[in-house]
């Protein structure tokens, strides 16, 4: 046997080998291969998929997409999910207002005048009895000087009439009752010695007469006497005479004290309306006084939460000029009145203990406690439908579907509702921002 390619010996007891004009070589077999392999490639699946690519890979996208579109479909949407939980709530009326005293003093002049000096400034803390205003006072001081001297002239009567007229008085007395005495005596000598014929009538007649004169004295003494004494004329007028100067200079001094205008008590000047050379007529209101101690809340409340309001709530109020600062407060008053225009009604709260960064006519925002409960079942209130209608609801999740659920509401915090019914711990709701309706198929998602 040779080794050529293209040769076949046959055995030499075979028979003779005949070519066959149908079988090909090997060569020729694979250039057969080959230009059938060529053909197919120029008009299979690879040729069409040249020839039309953007085709098909438009086709398998919208494949792919409508896959993805049905797994999400039975999936369900992907949303943030409150759950009902048990917890503490405070319901609170928030509001805001303004500081303002309890009350404030109209500080005003007694009396017209001219004024001389204004010894303080809008905005200052004076203490009760301090000078604030000060008016011209040399006309009524010139006053004042002459209701004393009549007061001391009028002091001066009466103690002349305990140390002299009373004295001399009780002297008089004294000496008509001597004389009163002897006249007697005389007396009875002669109309002793006139019935005896020892002196003549005339004679008698003299010491009658000498006895009426100093019986006349003696009354005289006593009658001064009286006079001079506590409840006699002459005291009793002395007395009027001294209650009138003293009166009289009392209104003198006065008129003189109004001249200088103080403060009535302790507080903060937060109005002036007076300067040096203001001619003052009595009720004219010059400064307006807060006073100190007696700082309270004003606010507003809307009639829609007027029933939640009561006397004696606590409260935690914040000045808008120092927002992390705190401070308690109480309701005290609420107007029984509605302010229709605004509709609410006037709420004032005490402060016990003011911060002494307070200030008059300050803005507060207050939280009034109105009620409180504890391990009560809570959602955030962005989770609640219709808060304020007669049936608010909730979309909880149920079997993947957003389910409409209706609950009964109880407090209403800032942040949170309480939950009386419809729902039990651990339940889910979707909040009212989702773009989620009744029926859609979610996963609900712990936010």
């Amino acid at each position: 046997m040779t080794d050529h390619p293209d040769a076949f010996v046959a055995p030499s007891d075979a028979a003779p080998f005949v070519a066959d004009p149908a079988r090909k070589t090997a060569k020729e077999a694979i250039v057969s291969r080959s230009d059938e392999t060529y053909h197919a490639d120029s008009v299979g699946p690879l040729a069409i998929l040249r020839t039309h690519k953007w085709l098909v890979l438009t086709a398998l996208l919208l494949i792919a997409a409508a896959i993805g579109a049905s797994f999400i479909f039975l999936r369900g949407s992907d949303v943030p999910v409150a759950i009902a939980r048990k917890a503490d709530l405070v319901e609170t009326v928030v509001a805001s207002g303004h500081v303002e005293s309890q009350f404030r003093v109209d500080i005003a002049s007694q009396m017209t005048g001219t004024v001389a000096q204004v010894a303080v400034q809008e905005g200052d803390t004076v203490h009760k009895g301090q000078p604030l205003i000060a008016l011209a006072s040399d006309e009524l001081a010139n006053t004042q000087s002459q209701a004393r001297d009549v007061m001391v002239q009028a002091q001066a009567h009466v103690r002349q009439l305990h140390e002299v007229s009373l004295p001399t008085a009780l002297e008089a007395r004294r000496s008509a009752a001597a004389s009163l005495l002897g006249t007697q005596q005389i007396y009875v000598r002669t109309a002793i010695l006139m019935r005896k014929g020892f002196v003549t009538r005339a004679a008698f007649d003299d010491a009658q007469k000498n006895l009426d004169m100093a019986r006349a004295q003696v009354r005289t003494a006593e009658a001064q006497v009286g006079s001079a004494q506590v409840g006699g004329s002459d005291y009793a007028t002395a007395q009027s005479e001294l209650g009138q100067a003293r009166a009289g200079y009392a209104a003198a001094t006065s008129r003189l004290a109004y001249t200088a205008i103080l403060a009535p008590r302790d507080g903060v000047l937060i109005a002036r309306s007076v300067e040096r050379g203001t001619v003052v007529i009595p009720g004219q209101t010059l400064m307006i006084l807060a006073p100190t101690g007696s700082v309270q809340l004003v606010l507003q409340i809307n009639e829609r939460n007027l029933g939640k309001v009561g006397i004696g709530q606590p409260a935690l109020a914040s000045a808008d000029a120092y927002p992390n600062a705190h401070f308690p407060a109480t309701v005290v008053f609420i107007n029984p009145g509605i302010d229709i225009a605004r509709a609410s009604a006037t709420v004032k709260l005490a402060v016990v203990n003011p911060p002494a960064y307070l200030r008059q006519d300050m803005t507060v925002s207050v939280d009034i406690e109105t009620a409180r409960r504890k391990a009560a079942l809570v959602l955030p209130g962005n989770a609640v439908h219709e808060t304020l209608s007669a049936n608010p609801w909730v979309l909880t999740v149920r079997n993947g579907h957003a389910t409409r659920q209706n609950v009964t509401l109880g407090l209403q915090g800032n942040l949170q509702v309480q939950i009386l019914s419809g729902l039990v711990a651990g339940d889910p709701a979707i909040p009212t921002t989702a773009s989620i309706v009744a029926g859609d198929r979610v996963r609900a998602r712990t936010r």
